[in-house]
């Protein structure tokens, strides 16, 4: 994993929470929630192959 990643991970996190935050002061909740949805699903998007590079290592290492 690169320190690209945590830099892209937090930059969104930073990004979403100004932009929630200004939606839930201009009386648009149902935005912000879709606007840190919308957050979550990139970010488990960029973490995906990751997680699935782990798995594999996982399954190799035990043989199964």
């Amino acid at each position: 994993m690169s320190v690209n990643l945590i830099f892209k991970i937090a930059s969104v996190g930073i990004l979403v929470s100004v932009i929630c935050q200004v939606l839930k002061h201009g009386g648009r909740e149902d935005l912000a929630s879709l606007t840190s949805l919308a957050g979550l699903i990139l970010v488990l998007l960029w973490i995906l192959p990751y997680v699935n590079e782990l798995f594999d290592t996982i399954k190799n290492l035990f043989s199964l």
